[in-house]
């Protein structure tokens, strides 16, 4: 078996996907219509949720969110927003955008999801929101943290970037929070080139979020189609409000063509995700007798895993940068597990952080993910087992 190139994403243009693309431009429409409007209630759906908006990106839902909340429950500057000590950088990156403090929250050692136990833990007369991250595809236990956020009168926003349709305690990622967010970046489930979608059951944060990604905007004009109609008071209306912003906002807003392509992932998502959760069982199997050098990914009971990644840890006395120079070198592409207390700007943002949260600090060291895409076939299940064993001989 030769060289075979094992990639962190996959893109696949579907027959469907350049339907709906050329369909928007024959619309000669690219600001937000029909295929927005058709993803975002079919995106909420398969989520449990009442209301679904798209917009340009994961990060940018997030930011939204925490706005639309600081709003809503009268957040202070300077007030407390829990998050994993284990993350990528944009879940703690908009705490601070939005004025508040991260406080950081130690994970799980076997899930790398935030330690209910630790939440309490962290909080203060000053914790305002807590902000899971379903890392990888793995839920965070969402059951007891929803059990701590009611009782500490708490707000929750999800952050599912990495994770689409996975279920905990049988009930989907993104129906659990105020607020969820997901990205529609190259290497996530849906793919819909750079892009993100809020979900939320409230009407009224719905619609602040909706104003807050359109610059603030008055939301009696949040679409173009909006004031095509034939009430003459709703049009007077309309005049009068269509160029009033309400607060201050962001342009974060998505076009037609990303919707598009979005849309046509969800036609073949739970496809993928099957391939998915295929192909990571199968190399899990493959990869047990090496239990004892790597930390293989963990599904809890009651949880379901969707795979975005595929995340390893090297055991002690395990060289990680010999065994990633190692896959690399044979065509499989790495990347360190979320480092994200020790990245250069959290340094000099919380000196001497990073020591307190030991699991934290051991997952930045000797952790590491690989791809597990829908794109990927046994064959490279072998493949990487093989090159992986290969190390350990």
């Amino acid at each position: 078996m030769g060289i075979r190139k094992i990639t962190l994403g996959h893109l696949d243009i579907s027959r469907s996907a350049k339907v709906y693309v050329n369909t928007a431009l024959n619309n000669n429409r690219l600001s937000r219509g029909p295929f927005t409007q058709l993803v975002e209630k079919t995106f909420a759906h398969l989520h449990d949720s009442r209301y679904g908006i798209f917009l340009n990106s994961g990060t940018s839902a997030l930011q939204v969110a925490l706005t639309a909340l600081k709003e809503v429950y009268g957040y202070k500057d300077g007030e407390e927003v829990l998050v994993p000590a284990t993350t990528f950088i944009a879940t703690s990156n908009i705490v601070l955008q939005c004025g508040m403090k991260p406080v950081f929250v130690e994970v799980n050692p076997i899930t790398f999801n935030m330690d209910p136990d630790e939440i309490v833990r962290k909080i203060t007369h000053k914790t305002r929101c807590i902000i899971p991250v379903h890392l990888f595809g793995l839920p965070a236990d969402m059951a007891r943290i929803r059990n701590i956020a009611n009782r500490y009168v708490l707000q929750i926003i999800e952050d599912s970037c990495e994770t689409v349709l996975s279920k905990t305690s049988e009930r989907p990622v993104g129906s659990w929070g105020e607020l969820a967010c997901f990205s529609t970046y190259v290497a996530h489930h849906v793919v819909g080139g750079i892009g993100g979608f809020i979900t939320t059951s409230s009407t009224k944060l719905d619609e602040i979020c909706r104003s807050l990604m359109q610059h603030g905007r008055d939301s009696i004009y949040t679409n173009i189609d909006q004031d095509d109609t034939q009430d003459e008071k709703l049009m007077k209306q309309m005049i009068e409000r269509r160029y009033s912003f309400q607060r201050v906002g962001f342009s974060y807003r998505a076009t037609e063509l990303e919707a598009a392509l979005a849309l046509a992932a969800l036609d073949d998502i739970r496809k993928s995700v099957r391939i998915r959760q295929s192909n990571a069982n199968y190399l899990t199997r493959l990869l047990e007798d090496l239990k004892h050098v790597l930390l293989l990914p963990y599904t809890p009971e009651h949880q379901e895993h969707t795979y975005m990644m595929y995340p390893m840890v090297c055991k002690e006395g395990v060289d990680r940068e010999a065994l990633l120079m190692h896959l690399e070198k044979n065509g499989i592409e790495t990347r360190y597990l979320f480092p994200l207390l020790s990245q250069p700007v959290y340094v000099k943002l919380f000196p001497g952080l990073a020591e307190q949260y030991p699991v934290s600090q051991n997952l930045g060291k000797q952790g590491f993910f690989i791809g597990m895409h829908q794109g990927l076939i046994v064959k490279d299940m072998f493949y990487i087992s093989k090159v992986i064993h290969g190390y350990f001989k």
